[in-house]
């Protein structure tokens, strides 16, 4: 069997993983609710001209949350298909990956609050001397 060329080897895995990430974003309700937030997110970072900074660790922790959640996601179907009739372990299993989307969740969500709480308080004392 003659081998594969890199590069086609290459276009063929990204677009796997394109189908992969359309999937997740069509099948999974928590994905869509975080690539909702993600967008919510990314206009408050345009209307407050966050830093280069501050869109590092804003691009950083949606990525990390969404990626740990498609990770969830694998561990929970690959957990449903090998055993679909519950089980323990397999809860345990289940359990700790949701867990691993709740620590970056958190993470993320105090990157947020350091980032946008000061430019919230700003505007609205701005606002409040306007009236």
């Amino acid at each position: 069997m003659p081998k594969e060329n890199f590069a086609l080897n290459r276009i063929r895995s990204v677009g796997y993983a394109l189908k992969g990430a359309f999937l997740l974003l069509k099948t999974e309700a928590s994905i869509k609710v975080q690539f909702f937030i993600c967008i919510l997110i990314t206009i408050f970072g345009f209307y407050y001209n966050i830093s280069n900074t501050e869109w590092i660790l804003q691009i950083f922790a949606i990525g990390l949350v969404m990626g740990i959640e498609g990770l969830n996601t694998a561990v929970e179907k690959i957990a449903d298909y090998i055993q679909p009739e519950f089980d323990a372990k397999i809860g345990f299993i289940k359990d700790v990956a949701a867990g691993a989307v709740m620590i970056v969740s958190i993470a993320a969500s105090i990157i947020g609050c350091i980032i946008y709480i000061p430019k919230f308080l700003t505007c609205n004392q701005f606002l409040g001397y306007i009236y």
